[in-house]
């Protein structure tokens, strides 16, 4: 009687849910571990209220700053700076794992490269929410008022975390295409400042030079800023905003954000082929 061969032991792989909760949990824990960080970046957007919302209070005397003054037109620009910054950041993660041979182990296991993206974007994601929380809690103590209620403190939080999303998923691909901490840095220091100051983070477009109006029309930081203050001033709730412009902003950083994240997806298969 011909012996039966033994069965191939079969292989159970963890959906791509559970595959992206553990990546985030490995980073929401390391992120709990040196909670100091997220917490020390904070410091950036308190100055920048009370120091700019003092300096240029005079401002606030002109019509187009609206009852609350220029502190109520600064908080939602301050509040896209803050997420700004921090995403310009996150690709330092990834530099760190690359050093230490983290990455490799991680594209050596039975992971979804996606996966592995998402789960870092997710941590970044849910501290950027909790930062932009803080925000308008500061600005709020700083005497602006958000007249569009729970539903525009919602749609600022979701125009940050669109804009988070973009300069996450860049910054990362940029880490992983140069592998380089002093690249990624410079990189990040030529995108952020002009994204700020060319937008209208600080200044009404009326109030720019033309072609500083052209350049910022384009900046999704613009875009981002735009939508967050019309949710919470309330003028998108009253008809008194352009509604169709501020739809056409919000698909914009939808679609680059979709953009950002597939690039970070190739870049990370990009780097697991140069092996």
């Amino acid at each position: 009687m011909t012996a039966l061969a033994p069965a191939s032991p079969r292989i159970v792989r963890a959906s791509w849910a559970s595959q992206t909760g553990q990546v985030f949990r490995r980073w929401i824990i390391g992120t709990w571990r040196q909670v100091w960080g997220p917490a020390m970046s904070l410091l950036q957007p308190v100055i920048w209220i009370v120091l700019f919302g003092q300096v240029y209070s005079a401002l606030g005397t002109l019509p187009v700053f609206g009852d609350d003054g220029y502190i109520g037109y600064l908080v939602p620009g301050i509040l896209m700076m803050t997420v700004l910054y921090s995403g310009a950041w996150a690709g330092t993660g990834y530099i760190d794992d690359i050093g230490s041979g983290v990455m490799d182990q991680l594209l050596s296991a039975p992971l979804s490269r996606s996966a592995i993206v998402t789960g870092q974007l997710l941590q970044q994601l849910v501290i950027n929410v909790l930062q932009s929380a803080v925000v308008l809690g500061i600005g709020a103590l700083a005497g602006a008022s958000y007249p569009g209620g729970v539903g525009g403190i919602l749609l600022a939080l979701v125009a940050a975390t669109l804009l988070a999303t973009v300069f996450c998923c860049a910054s990362s691909a940029v880490a992983l295409t140069t592998r380089n901490q002093v690249a990624l840095i410079g990189l990040s220091q030529l995108i952020v400042l002009p994204a700020t100051f060319l937008s209208t983070t600080m200044m009404p477009a009326t109030l720019l030079p033309d072609w500083v109006q052209a350049v910022a029309r384009w900046n999704p930081m613009t875009w981002a800023v735009e939508l967050g203050r019309a949710g919470l001033d309330g003028t998108l709730f009253d008809g008194s905003a352009d509604a169709g412009r501020l739809l056409l902003e919000g698909a914009g950083l939808v679609l680059l954000a979709a953009l950002a994240f597939a690039w970070t997806v190739r870049s990370i298969r990009a780097y697991q082929r140069s092996l």
